[in-house]
């Protein structure tokens, strides 16, 4: 009788239920699973204001999600806009409020608010005390700040003397900025003390202090404030070409840059004091996938463009867009300084390469980020349009897809589990309780919602 009983329990679960694995993501079900712009057939999604474009290409942190868990933070580079989401914390499911609630732009588009600078935004980041969110803006050459409501998620654009957009073009209400060419991410210090812009066409890390009452932006002063590979004023570095991925570790002392054409992952050591960024110039500052002077060698880096810290601070991992690959570094927890795993653990990689394990719909990785509870790694890959799932060691950080068609969400590759809406999927973000997963699809112009499987 009590084989029976387990049998007809069996039974009654969920057929997707049964097959769930730790740390895989199941889409929810019918509109909850996406939203996409009311431009778009809706079909199985539903519709969103503000959704021209979410996540392009050229950016790796579109998405972003309030330490509260309740708003979910989109830059959408063909509406010029940030849309604005609000979170059930419960069933990760999203919605959108009515006028200025559910987005802003530099154009009002569709209700929203209007802002200054909003020209393809294409990064978006909340402060850790949940009170400020940035975007830079590629078009607009440009970093923007906003007033977050914690009742609401609404956004309020600071004033141009507080920073709310700082632009290297002579733009009407924005202070100047150097450095700032083309800026492709923005990241917070975990103190939020300084935000940090990434700027592609730059070859830069631009910093600046922040206000902790006000949110408001300064540049830091001279050489401190900003890094670059060839830049009067700015500090010089080494492998910053084309800046497209920043993350901060935990412990608020390394900055990691991930630049395309220097085919490099940075070590940037910060002075939580200053808020100044400074490189070492001993090979322990830079890991490139060619032999350069003042930086030590790796694997598998052609045109890296985003990097995750793991949220012990042990690991760093960055994607890289021509080879197809991640690659896993130790960090080491005193200097910051990084070293490429050995064998195959230091690299997955689509179809073979010698020392790398084999990933599967791995093409064009863009965006990556790992667990709060640091199980898994996710990525996000633009060509294949899939959402590759990675487990990661509990000691060593080593990582290993999984196997089966838990390993990666696609809409139309049967290797992998079935996903809506999912045509250049660029930028991931989990909640902050690391039970849901969002991503952006700039080709079908959408969020994606996902359930993380226990």
């Amino acid at each position: 009788m009590a084989t029976l009983a387990l049998a007809l329990a069996l039974l009654a679960i969920p057929a997707g239920a049964q097959a769930a694995k730790p740390g895989s993501l199941t889409q929810l079900a019918g509109k909850q699973g996406c939203l996409v712009d009311r431009s778009k057939p809706a079909r199985s999604c539903a519709k969103a204001r503000a959704l021209n474009g979410p996540g392009p290409f050229m950016g790796s942190r579109a998405i972003a999600v309030s330490p509260d868990g309740r708003n979910v933070y989109v830059a959408s580079s063909g509406s010029d806009a940030i849309a604005i989401f609000s979170r059930d914390r419960r069933t990760g499911a999203l919605s959108q409020g009515l006028s200025r609630l559910g987005c802003i732009s530099a154009k009002g588009i569709g209700g929203c608010g209007i802002a200054v600078g909003l020209d393809e935004p294409n990064s978006v980041a909340v402060s850790p005390d949940g009170r400020s969110v940035y975007a830079t803006s590629r078009a607009g050459n440009s970093l923007t700040a906003f007033l977050r409501s914690p009742k609401s998620g609404a956004l309020h654009q600071l004033p141009p003397e507080r920073g709310g957009c700082i632009s290297a073009l002579p733009i009407p209400g924005c202070l100047a900025g150097r450095a700032l060419v083309t800026p492709d991410v923005v990241v917070v210090s975990p103190d939020g003390k300084n935000v940090y812009a990434g700027a592609f066409f730059g070859n830069s890390v631009a910093s600046f202090d922040r206000d902790a009452t006000t949110g408001g932006l300064t540049q830091l002063a001279g050489t401190a404030g900003c890094i670059a590979e060839a830049t009067a004023g700015c500090a010089t570095g080494i492998a910053l070409k084309a800046v497209e991925g920043l993350a901060i570790s935990g412990d608020g002392i390394s900055v990691y840059a991930a630049s395309a054409l220097s085919n490099a992952v940075v070590e940037l050591s910060r002075d939580p004091a200053s808020g100044a960024l400074a490189q070492a110039a001993d090979g322990s500052g830079c890991i490139v996938e060619a032999a350069l002077s003042g930086c030590t060698p790796g694997r598998e880096l052609a045109g890296a463009n985003a990097v995750a810290v793991s949220p012990d601070g042990d690991n760093v991992y960055v994607t890289s867009l021509l080879s197809n690959s991640v690659t896993a570094f130790d960090r080491a927890a005193t200097s910051g300084a990084l070293a490429q795993k050995e064998a195959t653990n230091g690299c997955l990689i689509f179809l073979r390469s010698a020392g790398c394990s084999f990933g599967r719909a791995l093409v064009a990785p863009e965006g990556v980020a790992v667990s709060p509870d640091g199980r898994n790694v996710y990525l996000a890959s633009f060509e294949s349009g899939a959402i590759d799932v990675l487990d990661r060691r509990a000691e060593g950080g080593a990582v290993r897809q999984k196997p089966g068609a838990p390993g990666c969400l696609a809409a139309k590759l049967k290797a992998c589990s079935p996903a809506r809406a999912l045509k250049g999927v660029s930028s991931i973000a989990l909640s902050p309780d690391g039970r849901h997963l969002y991503s952006t699809a700039f080709e079908s112009d959408a969020v994606n919602v996902f359930r993380r499987n226990k």
